[in-house]
């Protein structure tokens, strides 16, 4: 029979989960290790104004994801006001409104924002260039001077820009630049005379982020875009091309950062403060929408995702038991009794559980060989060990908490029902092929369990598990393969070392 479709089936699971594990750490930025810091910046929003007695109205810009930054939160501070959140081609905006409002007011808006290096910036649609820009005498010639030097000395609209800040700046400004100067502010400037040279371009405001900066105001900054709608930003103080890495951009739609209506000596100021988070917790608090591709954990109540965070270490200790039962050969009592038991063993700690499980056990197996002497049916067998391993549990915990050894209250996290069927199991296995079986078989699954349990609980893999559930399709995959597997068994070749010797 081909074997070619089994393989082709353990490729695609491998593909697909080694795809699907990359995707979520490239594209929402999850951490391969535990313990990994990323920087946060923590920014306040402060609206003062005076209000005039009447109803009021205020409208502030409001980041939005972009370049090198991602929101996790945002918070709101408003006694009085109703609010809401306007969201169009403009931008982001807050919208407080009151029925009547009178003295001085202040409102609060805070933000969250990831520092996400690999973030892609949204498309951002192009400004028309404004066709009616118009000068007054002599301002009209000084414009057409200007742009005409700098167009000389650039090649696209990029180098353009450039060209035409910098002669405002420094020691490149001649008598038309300065006379330009007197009439309007440098950001608009440029603005103004890139839209006359066919340039579309607008001012945007940006923070500068510094930590523990207070009472910071927004910066005017120039975007310029080209034909292709790729866009840059230029500094209209320096004339520099380029977006400071610790820029942020507030307000991108050439608007007013604050407006305010009912209400006079209005401004907003802000503070800014930076904090290290670990990984896991600033990814699980990002607002984007989970889809197929990040499909995770993180979306279900947190009750489920603690149920979870051990329910998929199972396939994990399957692995485990696969590897030791297929390739070594060590023989256990049960199958996956051992993955059950290190679950357990997660729950107690190491020594407590094997203390606990090794008690129950031999306890177990006292009565267990009382009851062999009543001649009981199976089922009815089977039930009575059920009730005397429940008994043990109870009287063992109660003792080790009459002695002060809280440790022994774990003992309580042993799946009952498996150690009945693992007493009754090794019961019958004393009667039938002796103590030497029982020992082989018992200590193969203690051994079994305790080489699955460091495995389940080691934090990388712990986390690896619950964060990129591609793995799962992995794991699948290698046990599909060694599923494969017909060759001796590692403790199987000292049977043919006489072979060998002769």
């Amino acid at each position: 029979m081909s074997r070619v479709p089994f393989y082709l089936l353990v490729g695609v699971l491998l593909v697909a989960g080694i795809a699907v594990t990359i995707y979520r750490h490239v594209a929402f930025e999850v951490p391969w290790v535990p313990g990994e810091q990323r920087q946060v910046w923590e920014v306040e929003a402060q609206v003062n104004f005076i209000a005039e007695g009447e109803s009021a109205k205020v409208n502030l810009a409001l980041p939005s994801n972009q370049e090198g930054f991602r929101i996790l939160t945002e918070n709101t501070g408003s006694s009085g006001f109703g609010l809401s959140f306007l969201d169009d081609d403009k931008g982001r905006r807050a919208q407080w409104a009151t029925r009547e409002a009178k003295g001085s007011q202040q409102l609060y808006y805070s933000v969250q924002l990831l520092v996400a290096p690999n973030a892609a910036q949204p498309r951002v649609e192009p400004p028309p260039p404004d066709q009616d820009v118009s000068w007054a005498r002599p301002y009209d010639t000084a414009a057409k001077e200007v742009i005409d030097q700098a167009y000389r000395r650039s090649s696209d609209a990029f180098t353009f820009s450039r060209e035409l800040a910098r002669a405002f700046s420094g020691d490149r400004q001649d008598e038309n630049a300065r006379l330009l100067l007197t009439q309007f502010d440098r950001p608009t400037l440029l603005v103004k005379l890139l839209n006359q040279a066919g340039v579309s371009a607008r001012k945007i405001h940006g923070l500068l982020l510094e930590d523990g900066r207070r009472r910071q105001s927004l910066t005017t900054w120039i975007q310029v875009f080209d034909a292709d709608n790729d866009w840059v930003i230029i500094n209209p103080t320096s004339g520099e091309q380029g977006r400071p890495d610790n820029l942020l951009l507030w307000e991108a739609g050439d608007q007013a950062a604050l407006e305010v209506q009912g209400g006079r000596d209005s401004k907003v100021t802000f503070s800014m403060l930076q904090h290290n988070e670990p990984a896991s917790v600033a990814v699980r608090n990002q607002l984007a929408n989970d889809t197929l591709l990040n499909f995770s954990i993180h979306s279900l109540p947190l009750e489920e995702q603690s149920l979870f965070k051990t329910i998929l270490l199972i396939p994990i200790g399957a692995l485990v038991v696969v590897l030791l039962r297929v390739l070594i050969g060590i023989k256990t009592s049960g199958t996956f009794m051992p993955v059950l038991i290190a679950l357990a063993f997660i729950q107690t700690t190491l020594f407590t559980g094997l203390a606990g499980f090794l008690l129950v056990v031999a306890v177990g197996l006292v009565i267990r060989n009382y009851l062999s002497y009543l001649n009981l049916l199976l089922v009815a067998r089977v039930s009575a060990v059920i009730i005397t391993v429940i008994a043990i549990i109870s009287i063992f915990s109660v003792v080790a908490y009459r002695m002060g050894l809280n440790a022994g209250l774990t003992i309580t996290f042993f799946p009952m029902i498996i150690l009945s069927w693992t007493i009754e199991r090794m019961s019958i296995l004393w009667e039938e092929e002796g103590p030497k079986e029982v020992l082989i078989q018992g200590g193969g699954s203690l051994l079994t369990a305790v080489l699955a349990y460091l495995a389940m609980n080691n934090p990388w893999i712990r986390h690896i598990t619950f964060n990129f559930l591609g793995v799962q399709l992995i794991l699948m995959a290698f046990i599909l393969l060694l599923g494969n597997y017909t060759g001796y068994r590692l403790l199987e070749l000292r049977r043919f070392k006489p072979i060998t010797e002769d």
